[in-house]
């Protein structure tokens, strides 16, 4: 068991630590050039060869699109009470709150936990992740509602077009197989090097406030998946899956959405490399966890 924790945590801890200490050394990066390419390309790309090219029955990924719908529907409503509590302004916390960090965490974590088929689970969950955070969290950073976010994000389309395959049946041609795979590679390895080099940037401010939020965060997330789960028997596997994204840190988006809007940006960095901070530590307990259960 020891091995197996170590082949999923240390893979996520030494790409991310690569990105810390090429931001240290003052390496160049430019993290909004693989922000786009994450975005733009390499996501959507995963997505598509993921769902595509895995034999994972429609039924399965229809039941984890349900049950990722409930953990966000949730994680808004705790969200939304604990800051009214709180008397903190929801268009600077509650995206960090609701957003896990299921793209550069999360992924490569169901990756190496379950392998190819708990990856097609989890980008089930990172797509329904991404488009909300594009759509509604980036709508409250910012005041306003805007459609032209969502049509301009190509992971809807990805999704929308590899449904279709699925339903239908009809294998992809290998050539366009090949290059989805090929360019979705690029994704994880990046997420993860982004993941350093902002936590390098990052500061803490406001401790005490900015743990709790933390801990509303992944606690919260893990409660409420562990609840959906439940509720709708989930397989083992799928639970694995929906527990690890549910569990993970604040998102970096949600900074990069609160420096752009003004919305408190140094205490939603503080919340991403607190829960970061605190994911490593608890980690080896979630990953131990969701593999018992899935034997």
């Amino acid at each position: 068991m020891l091995e197996q924790l170590a082949a999923v945590i240390l893979p996520v801890v030494i790409i991310a630590a690569i990105g810390y200490a090429w931001s240290r050394f003052s390496r160049p990066f430019d993290n909004a050039l693989v922000t786009q390419l994450v975005s733009m390309i390499g996501s959507p790309c995963l997505v598509a060869s993921s769902l595509t090219s895995l034999h994972v029955q429609p039924e399965s990924l229809g039941l984890m699109a349900l049950a990722t719908i409930l953990v966000f529907s949730g994680m808004f409503v705790l969200g939304f009470l604990v800051l009214k509590v709180m008397g903190l302004p929801m268009h600077s916390y509650l995206p960090a709150v609701v957003f896990s960090n299921a793209g550069n965490m999360g992924l490569p974590l169901a990756l190496f936990a379950f392998g190819d088929s708990g990856l097609a689970l989890a980008v089930v969950y990172f797509a329904f992740s991404a488009t909300l955070q594009f759509t509604a969290g980036m709508s409250i950073a910012a005041g306003t509602t805007s459609v032209k976010h969502l049509v301009r994000m190509p992971v809807l389309y990805a999704v929308g077009a590899s449904f279709l395959f699925i339903v239908t049946g009809v294998q992809v041609p290998t050539f366009i197989a090949n290059t989805l795979e090929i360019l979705g590679g690029l994704t994880i390895p990046l997420m993860l090097l982004a993941l350093g080099v902002s936590l390098a940037s990052l500061r803490i401010r406001s401790l005490p406030r900015n743990l709790f939020l933390s801990l509303v965060r992944m606690i919260g997330g893990f409660a409420l998946s562990f609840l959906v789960s439940w509720a709708l028997d989930l397989p083992p596997m799928a639970r694995g899956v929906l527990l690890i994204q549910a569990s993970m840190p604040v998102a970096v988006f949600n900074y990069l959405f609160a420096q752009y809007y003004n919305r408190r940006p140094e205490d939603v960095a503080a919340m991403v490399i607190i829960s970061t901070l605190l994911s490593f530590g608890t980690l080896p307990f979630l990953i131990y966890y969701v593999l018992s259960a899935a034997q």
